[in-house]
């Protein structure tokens, strides 16, 4: 890693800047080099068994299905919705469009009749493919009448594009290939931003070759193993769980796709991933069903002893041949049973999204789980940092990936620069100017820098509380600390300009009973939980012990269960399950004020009521700026 004399740190790319970086060169490459290589796996039905495909078989299905895409008049730069759960479909349509120079655009499943309006609207989309009559029937009710109707890919659609391919030579396909080059526009993918319209990032053919080629030299024990496979899950609709989708297409791993969580654990047991895409809260899950299972006494002791024994073996020091003997027994009973849970061939996982505590990352290496955190946005095509999976440093998120440049600002933001930074944001070109200074891109999170120039995040920028006294405390920091407790869903920490830091927590009712039964306590809904002693003296202690990290201005001095929990349906969440705080502090006003009493700061009320206009402001020129859209088109 270069330090540079602006403070900078850099890793070199492996590769020159090429125009014929793109993702279709990135699998033809694959196929040159290793056409026997398995590269995906089907399943046959929800919850079924497995098919292998190579490479070369792959690209034949991409190639037909690109064809078609052709013969249904899908133009160079034309964009195309998708709306779909993680699906070998999603990746075969997703691959055909961008052999072609056709833009696919991922649409949550989860968005609102307005959001995708808007969608269609600034992107100017023209068709949209999903995988289910409702999702079909969703879009049909929104979209103007220009747009046809969503199409349900299913068998019948199969066999007509099949069909239409039939009509376009191959010759055509290989012209269409051929003027895709490292600029052309390979996505727009809206963020689910916490506040007002989501904003189009657009991403390059080269962003997404680049990133995968980068990461690809810096993580060979993960990427360069044709043995390895990686079983996905987050939806594609976000930029890692895309980014990762072409990480086993085009390196030497293969890929899984499930969409329906429902049967992940039988799926996990069939599939046997090597790999997992996560974020921290499926980890913090895991290891509490875990604990919760092995219920009370003995067995829950001996959890506990075990958990202490791979956190201590996660640490990699060197150990006496007594601690050897019970890290044998500790494997034996609890070690192996967690590894075969998650297939029994797992030894990474990428941890993307937010912070993985430090005991959980050395639990999860002790029992043989390298867990690698990376760190990116939508804007920075996934990863633009990482730990290196040969030596992960626990707590941080590692050092820039080839071709990728970090410094901080003098507040402590992270900025960005390198070949997987986004060109723009699509028809904003405001939004676009205000991201970038001196080539830089902001990213609105804040981070510090060890010695060895390791980053750490502290926070976002936006979310950063100043209290009454002056102090600066990043509540990223406090909630991460605590959201590893098997109680807690969400967890909210407040204060600005407040006398103290206060907390807003919700229960996790699936992890309620079990939790409550290993405690010997009684069955009680989440509503009688909130008023339990024994709960609230739990969730104390956990505060205490974060607090116990921090400086007293930092300090939890309150916190209140709420009612119910945050999700995307009630609007507390984004699509992407970060939570939405100006919307929860106008949800749960009555119970801030009651927090810090009649004496509420007029500050605060200043701010929220600043806050709510730039929103309303901000809500009328989104408007404006879809009418004028929607007269255009």
């Amino acid at each position: 890693m270069k330090k540079h004399r602006d403070g900078s740190l850099s890793q070199k790319a492996p590769f020159k800047n090429e125009s014929y970086h793109t993702v279709p060169w990135l699998l033809a490459q694959r196929q040159r080099k290793h056409p026997r290589d398995i590269a995906v796996h089907i399943q046959s039905s929800i919850g079924g068994n497995w098919k292998p495909l190579t490479i070369t078989e792959f690209l034949e299905q991409v190639r037909l299905t690109a064809r078609g895409l052709i013969g249904l008049g899908l133009g160079h730069g034309e964009r195309i919705g998708i709306l779909a759960a993680t699906s070998y479909e999603w990746a075969l349509l997703d691959a055909a469009a961008l052999h072609i120079g056709v833009v696919p655009v991922p649409i949550y499943e989860t968005s609102s009749a307005k959001q995708i309006a808007w969608m269609v609207a600034d992107a100017q989309i023209t068709h949209i493919f999903t995988d289910t009559r409702a999702h079909a029937e969703l879009v049909d009710s929104v979209t103007p009448p220009a747009i046809p109707p969503a199409t349900v890919m299913t068998e019948d659609w199969r066999a007509a594009l099949n069909a239409a391919a039939l009509e376009v030579p191959e010759e055509d396909l290989d012209a269409r290939i051929a003027a895709v080059t490292a600029d052309s526009l390979a996505t727009i993918i809206y963020t689910s931003g916490t506040t007002g319209d989501p904003k189009g990032v657009e991403l390059t053919h080269g962003n997404f070759a680049r990133t995968v080629l980068g990461t690809w030299h810096y993580e060979p024990e993960i990427l360069n193993n044709p043995q390895a496979s990686l079983l996905l899950f987050l939806p594609m609709a976000h930029v890692m769980g895309r980014i990762c989708a072409y990480f086993g297409l085009a390196t030497r791993i293969s890929v899984g796709f499930v969409g329906n969580l429902k049967n992940l654990m039988s799926d996990l047991e069939t599939f046997k991933p090597t790999l997992l895409l996560v974020v921290p809260r499926v980890l913090e899950k895991v290891y509490n069903a875990a604990e919760a299972k092995a219920g009370a006494g003995l067995r829950r002791r001996i959890f506990r002893w075990a958990a202490d024994i791979a956190v201590q073996n996660g640490t990699r020091r060197r150990r006496s041949p007594i601690f050897a003997v019970k890290r044998a027994l500790a494997r034996k009973l609890v070690f192996n049973k967690l590894r075969e849970a998650m297939g029994g061939r797992i030894r990474f996982a990428i941890s993307a999204g937010a912070p993985l505590g430090t005991r959980l990352g050395r639990f999860y290496r002790g029992i043989g789980l390298t867990v690698v955190e990376g760190y990116g946005l939508t804007e920075t095509t996934g990863p633009a940092n990482a730990t290196r999976a040969a030596n992960p440093v626990l707590g941080t998120v590692g050092w820039p990936l080839p071709g990728m440049r970090i410094k901080l600002a003098d507040d402590g933001e992270v900025l960005v620069k390198g070949h997987s930074v986004f060109r723009g944001y699509h028809n904003n070109p405001e939004a676009t100017a205000a991201a970038f200074a001196d080539g830089w891109f902001h990213t609105g999170d804040l981070g510090t820098l060890d010695k060895r120039g390791n980053l750490t995040i502290t926070g976002r920028k936006k979310h950063l509380i100043v209290t009454a006294g002056g102090k600066n405390v990043a509540p990223a920091v406090l909630e991460d600390k605590l959201s590893s407790h098997p109680l807690i869903s969400n967890v909210v920490v407040l204060g600005d300009g407040e006398p103290f830091i206060s907390a807003l927590i919700t229960l996790d009712a699936q992890m309620l009973p079990s939790w409550l039964s290993s405690h010997g306590l009684p069955k009680m809904s989440p509503a009688e939980a909130m008023n339990s002693e024994a709960v609230n003296a739990s969730l104390q202690r956990a505060i205490d012990r974060t607090n116990a990290q921090v400086s007293r201005a930092e300090s939890i001095r309150k916190f209140v269960i709420v009612p119910g929990d945050f999700s995307e349906a009630n609007g507390l969440l984004t699509p992407s399950l970060k939570v939405r705080r100006e919307v929860v502090l106008e949800r749960y006003r009555d119970v801030v004020d009651g927090i810090y009493g009649a004496n509420h700061s007029e500050s605060t009320k200043k701010s929220e009521a600043k806050e709510r206009r730039r929103a309303a402001r901000k809500e009328r020129r989104a408007q404006r700026r879809l009418e004028r859209l929607r007269r255009r088109g």
